[in-house]
């Protein structure tokens, strides 16, 4: 039998959610799963310690140095690097029962991180978040307050050479203040754009 012309096949996608520190990606994050879909959200390992009202294995894996050394020993990991003095890396094995479950997998990654997933496989959806402005993502930076002077100035540094790097990505998504709601309904639109392309992407890890 012929295949029908309406048995579109529906792949499930990999998308990176990224940008640089202060753009708003957690709350980006958390406000997609506030809305309920079928998206798998990834949760990274780190060595970091919990941050205020972050809880393990729902944030983040909170782990050692050690750990976080045998993971990488093991090939456990999809991709990791050191940020801000920290190892943060994708866990494999979940990222792979996710999508074979039919799932469209979410991650969050630095910019880096979304660099590394690109070199696995260019069949991710790669999304930087962004701010109207160099100005206003330095005064998100500063109003956290949750830095020395000198971490603060690193992540400034660190921020302004990552916003040069959005070029490397598929979309860019501009996160304005009081409108998260128009960020996130940009990226659903973005997503439903990819499953109906005409030659999906298939994601092979």
């Amino acid at each position: 039998m012929s295949e029908s012309l309406f048995d579109y096949p529906r792949e499930p996608l990999l998308i990176v959610i990224s940008g640089p520190s202060g753009v708003g990606k957690d709350s980006v994050i958390q406000r997609m799963k506030e809305r309920r879909m079928s998206f798998h959200f990834v949760v990274t390992a780190t060595t970091r310690a919990a941050r205020p009202g972050e809880v393990h294995g729902q944030d983040y894996f909170f782990i050692s140095n050690d750990e976080f050394a045998e993971m990488i020993e093991k090939n456990e990991l999809l991709e990791y690097a050191i940020v801000y003095n920290d190892y943060k890396g994708i866990p494999k094995q979940q990222v792979r029962d996710a999508l074979a479950s039919g799932h469209d997998v979410i991650m969050r990654l630095d910019v880096q991180g979304a660099a590394q997933i690109r070199n696995i496989t260019d069949a991710a959806v790669l999304i930087f978040i962004t701010v109207t402005s160099e100005d206003e993502l330095v005064a998100r930076l500063r109003e956290r307050k949750t830095e020395t002077p000198e971490g603060m100035n690193l992540r400034i540094a660190t921020a302004r050479r990552e916003l040069r790097r959005r070029v490397e990505f598929d979309y860019c998504v501009i996160n304005r203040d009081m409108a998260l709601e128009e960020t996130v309904d940009t990226i659903i639109a973005i997503i439903q754009a990819e499953h109906s392309r005409v030659k999906p992407r298939k994601v092979s890890l």
